[in-house]
């Protein structure tokens, strides 16, 4: 079982930077960041092999959005730049196996944390 907490959520306004972190308890060979909006389903966001050789992205973030991890500190990052109102959702950090179809960030993976908010204003 491998815990996750996540942190550096808030408020920012439109064009502004957030950067989310996730602490996790132990090792997992792949990890991401998923979202959940008002009234929308869950969706990825980004997603990374833990040796750092490979990462995804949503369309809807690239460019905008990088996705990182710092093995020493078994901590994955969500560097969020040129921040959008419809970037606003509770954001989660799941880590698991690098199990089929996760480059296509669906949400299979087994471990989740309990899910830090971003709130833009336009």
């Amino acid at each position: 079982q491998v815990q996750l907490v996540e942190s550096g959520g808030g408020s920012v306004q439109a064009g502004g930077s957030l950067r989310l972190s996730c602490v996790a308890s132990g090792y997992t060979p792949c990890m991401g960041w998923f979202r959940q909006g008002p009234g929308k389903e869950r969706e990825g966001v980004a997603a990374i092999r833990t040796d750092g050789s490979i990462t995804y992205y949503a369309d809807s973030v690239k460019g905008r959005f990088t996705i990182s991890r710092d093995s020493a500190k078994s901590t994955l990052y969500l560097q969020m730049n040129s921040l959008k109102y419809e970037d606003t959702a509770m954001y989660y950090c799941a880590a698991g196996p690098c199990y089929p179809g996760w480059g296509r960030l669906s949400p299979s993976f087994p471990y989740w944390g309990q899910g830090t908010q971003v709130t833009v204003s336009s």
